[in-house]
């Protein structure tokens, strides 16, 4: 495994108020390594990024909501997550890695626990066994009558045949990570108009997340604050933000996580508009009670 630069552990609160019910629609955990083993080719492992840690992080932020995502460390075994869920709680919830491995009996165990989600890693850097066309058409019927959504981490991939492969699904689908976008195109790179298309099908979300990492322009990161005005203009209310904690393969330097909520109210300067990213959005998509 590759050092990364670790999340910094002061969180300090955002320049603004975030509004009551507000979701934090991605973050990543690690449990105890003696309960909990990683896989031995993880790609990465943050074993500081704990339950408790987690939530003194929302808890700095205002943060009352969020969904635990399944680290490709643990590739499709649940123990730590279910774990996790356990703890934090009801206002968490959580997105797995299911395939044609993951039984019946599984599934509902998942559901129970508060899974919400399947994820598809197509990031080449996270060393999973890349998802198989057919496999990931089976899993998206099998999860959608549980109420899930999909989930598409794009990240240095082409992004049409796997977007083509879900045009029939009618399970909400979100792209992780604002998308697979090429920040020295600007607003010309054709993902981006591809990922804008999508969000006009009405079952299709973008996540505003990772924008300051992928920026070419530097801080105050203004390329990702150009995409994430257009997607907010192109579909209000199918929006999510994400601090992607405990930053994963982050090179650095790793922002504070209070900058992020910062950045967003570079995205959208309207209070209402937060409101929507933050509580209403979620709300909708992940079936908080």
């Amino acid at each position: 495994m590759f050092d990364y630069a670790l999340y910094d552990p002061e969180t300090r609160a955002p320049a603004t108020d975030v509004p009551p019910g507000s979701c934090d629609s991605q973050v990543h955990i690690f449990g105890d390594r003696d309960h909990f083993p990683v896989r031995p080719d993880a790609a990465y492992v943050v074993y500081q990024a704990s339950v408790d840690a987690m939530l003194d992080m929302h808890h700095a932020l205002g943060i009352d909501r969020g969904v635990i995502v399944q680290s490709t460390a643990y590739g499709n075994d649940h123990a730590a997550m279910i774990d996790a869920l356990h703890r934090a709680g009801p206002n968490y919830l959580g997105c797995g890695i299911v395939n044609d491995s993951t039984s019946d009996e599984e599934l509902a165990e998942l559901h129970a626990a508060g899974m919400r989600g399947a994820r598809f890693n197509y990031h080449p850097k996270l060393k999973n066994r890349m998802p198989v066309p057919d496999e990931v058409i089976r899993t998206a019927k099998r999860v959608a009558p549980l109420g899930w959504h999909l989930k598409l981490h794009l990240n240095s991939v082409d992004p049409k045949p796997i977007t083509d492969l879900l045009a029939d699904v009618e399970a909400p689908i979100i792209i992780d990570h604002m998308g697979p976008l090429q920040y020295e195109y600007g607003l010309d790179d054709p993902n981006f108009a591809h990922i804008c298309e999508l969000l006009g099908r009405g079952n299709w979300w973008v996540m505003l997340s990772n924008g300051d990492r992928r920026s070419v322009a530097g801080f105050p990161w203004d390329d990702a604050t150009a995409y994430a005005r257009e997607y907010i203009a192109a579909a209000p209310d199918r929006v999510l933000w994400g601090t992607d904690w405990p930053h994963p393969l982050h090179s650095g330097p790793v922002p504070n996580d209070g900058e992020l909520l910062d950045l967003l109210e570079r995205y959208a300067p309207d209070p209402t508009q937060r409101h929507r990213i933050l509580v209403n959005n979620p709300k909708e998509i992940f079936q908080f009670n």
